[in-house]
């Protein structure tokens, strides 16, 4: 083999926050083999080196890749950066509760990114997420659609796991999504939802559950309570949230096409306007392609509605 002509093809990912979110994301990348150098920052540099030699020791199980602690300086080629940096969600807070602390945080990262020119995939994690999505796109500069919250992936992975272990179906025969918020006046909409084509109502019947409607809304509670019941627990989320970042990082890396309910701003739809909330979206390469427009009935339309009035009134209290 003439080596001369070999291309080497580097895929570099940023980790900013190493947190337990973060940490766990890094580990999800690495098992993953998408990348092959991921850089890890933290306000805590050591903190950073630690987590970066803990997880670079699984390597040799896995792929070659170089994961490594630096600083914003290493953003220089990046295809994705994860901002996961923020304040924990402490029992009985809401995500909404973190919205100052976070913004103000955010405030001190996004000029260090826009200062390096960087021109890939900004991917949000950090809480309140729509919020600082929106944050990220106003204060970054870059093209909307290379700007995306994680949005509601988690909680829509949640509503087909909860709905297969009800139906006693695998849930990735589910099809539905968790939209608006992610947080509590998320909706999940249920209308448009199916298993393998089937309407949902059908398919329940077919199972042995008449109660559809009381069935669903246990189910829609659980969901949207998941992560306190976690935090409840055991102080905080992150393996739910690691492997929903690197599904996210797969679709873009590997131009997959997907539809995700990822966090993007809205403009108009449903009389929406100037402000990221979770819809989904064709996602790919270039980030958010575009939304896809599925079925809601007036109840849930409302509710969307409703959704971002709430994230717009916090919105208020932002300044920017």
């Amino acid at each position: 083999m003439n080596n001369s002509n070999t291309i080497i093809s580097t895929r570099k990912a940023v980790m900013i926050g190493c947190g337990y979110v973060g940490s766990a994301s890094v580990f999800s990348l690495m098992e993953s083999g998408l990348f092959s150098e991921i850089v890890l920052i933290d306000v805590d540099h050591t903190k950073a080196e630690g987590e970066a030699m803990d997880i670079s020791h699984g390597i040799p199980f896995g792929k070659p890749m170089k994961i490594y602690a630096g600083t914003y300086d290493d953003i220089v080629g990046a295809e994705i950066i994860i901002i996961t940096a923020g304040a924990n969600q402490k029992p009985g807070e809401t995500r909404l509760d973190l919205v100052h602390k976070n913004v103000a945080i955010y405030k001190s990262i996004i000029p260090e990114i826009s200062k390096r020119n960087f021109q890939g995939i900004l991917l949000v994690v950090s809480n309140p997420v729509d919020i600082l999505t929106y944050v990220a796109m106003k204060l970054s500069g870059l093209p909307e659609n290379h700007v995306i919250g994680s949005g509601t992936v988690l909680d829509t992975a949640r509503l087909k796991y909860q709905t297969g272990e009800l139906l006693g179906v695998d849930s990735r025969s589910v099809h539905a999504f968790i939209i608006g918020e992610h947080g509590d006046s998320e909706i999940a909409a249920w209308s448009s939802a199916n298993i393998s084509g089937i309407p949902i109502d059908d398919f329940c019947s077919m199972r042995g559950h008449h109660s559809h409607d009381e069935e669903m809304d246990k189910i829609g509670d659980k969901v949207k309570n998941s992560a306190y019941e976690i935090i409840k627990r055991k102080q905080a989320t992150y393996y739910g949230i690691a492997v929903s970042v690197r599904r996210i990082c797969e679709v873009i890396l590997r131009d997959e096409k997907s539809i995700l309910p990822i966090s993007n701003m809205m403009h108009g739809e449903y009389g929406i306007e100037d402000i990221a909330l979770s819809f989904p979206a064709i996602v790919g390469k270039d980030g958010v392609e575009t939304k896809v427009p599925i079925s809601l009935d007036d109840e849930e339309i409302e509710a969307l509605k409703n959704s971002a009035k709430v994230l717009k009134d916090i919105m208020k209290s932002v300044d920017l």
